[in-house]
């Protein structure tokens, strides 16, 4: 009688437990919508400028608002820790920073509020309502489903959605080149010359260069994206098509490109670059995700992304290292090289 009883008080506290836990998921945009609201209004930069922390009503006439609509927007991101509250004297306190909403500024090096603004876009979001269409049939993906098109095709005839898209992949080119300069500086050891395929507005190649100046960096993407890049000194900018051909260098370098791709593009793309690259020195540097590493501590980041890939792309996917070594050595590759790096990108090295 006592197992009995044991039994349905467990049974008990876990449907408690899934009773709290499900409206993360009846309210689950709710959070990435206030966030981008926050952005939007600049309340991260207008705290990050401000010598000490803002009361509610030093921020309200800052942004021109409603006190109380802006409180209500406050108490949700503090309950997130997004923001925090800080004592501005006996009585009052006011709103500060949080090492969260610092990632929301324009001014950090490793800002992420474009990454935001992009996935919480109209076009971006769209595509996430026709995903069981895309799980019961391939005969369109969710985002060619929405808007008539592909991602590429879209962003070509919309420059204000390929700037967002450029503007939330420097976010990540920032974070991720970084993390491989800090994590495996080596990789670089030794080139003179590296191309950056599908290097959007250059911000990866900018940095690479910066930290390694005796490299000539090659900035290669489509016409439309390179035409609007900004001049960064050590990177020219090549238009063209990574699938007729990928300028010559020692070494080829690739950053969240292949995850676009289906196998049978990810070999060819492979292929042009292995063309591209000296067959008894060079090598392709691909910064991207490794799907089943248990205990990477970004894990959960990289099954998202493979979300991402199912709404967004028509073949696009993250690959694990079996994956992985199917399409390198289908390519031509000998040999590669897995390093981890404190992202959830990994660092793979592939050789001729």
């Amino acid at each position: 009688m006592n197992t009995m009883c044991q039994l349905e008080k467990t049974i008990c506290k876990e449907d408690d437990a899934a009773q709290q836990e499900i409206w993360k998921y009846v309210f689950g945009f709710t959070p990435m919508a206030v966030i981008k609201c926050a952005i939007e209004l600049g309340i991260p930069d207008i705290l990050e400028n401000h010598e000490t922390p803002m009361t509610l009503a030093e921020l309200a006439s800052k942004l021109g608002c409603s006190s109380f609509s802006l409180y209500r927007i406050m108490r949700f991101l503090i309950q997130y820790k997004i923001f925090q509250e800080k004592p501005v004297s006996e009585s009052s306190v006011g709103y500060a920073l949080t090492p969260l909403s610092r990632l929301l500024t324009r001014q950090s090096k490793h800002s992420m509020a474009d990454f935001i603004l992009l996935e919480s876009s109209p076009v971006m979001l769209a595509p996430w309502h026709k995903l069981s269409a895309r799980v019961l049939s391939n005969e369109d993906t969710p985002f060619d489903a929405a808007h008539g098109d592909d991602v590429w095709g879209f962003a070509a005839a919309n420059p204000g959605h390929s700037k967002l898209i450029d503007d939330a992949m420097a976010c990540d080119a920032r974070v991720a080149v970084g993390a491989v300069l800090e994590g495996c500086p080596e990789v670089f050891e030794g080139l003179k010359t590296v191309v950056d395929v599908g290097g959007g507005d250059g911000t990866a190649l900018r940095l690479i260069v910066e930290a390694c100046p005796w490299i000539k960096g090659i900035n290669f993407d489509l016409p439309h994206v390179v035409s609007v890049a900004p001049v960064s000194r050590g990177v020219e900018h090549v238009g063209g098509d990574m699938f007729d051909h990928v300028p010559k260098a020692d070494a080829v370098y690739m950053m969240k490109l292949l995850h676009d791709w289906g196998d049978e593009e990810c070999i060819e793309i492979l292929r042009k670059c292995k063309e591209a690259i000296p067959q008894d020195t060079g090598k392709v540097i691909i910064v991207d995700a490794v799907v089943g590493q248990e205990d990477h501590e970004f894990k959960d980041v990289v099954l998202m992304l493979d979300m991402v890939m199912m709404a967004h792309t028509s073949k696009g996917k993250e690959r694990t290292l079996k994956e992985w070594s199917y399409v390198i050595t289908e390519a031509g590759f000998t040999r590669y090289t897995v390093k981890r790096i404190r992202t959830y990108q990994s660092v793979i090295e592939v050789y001729p």
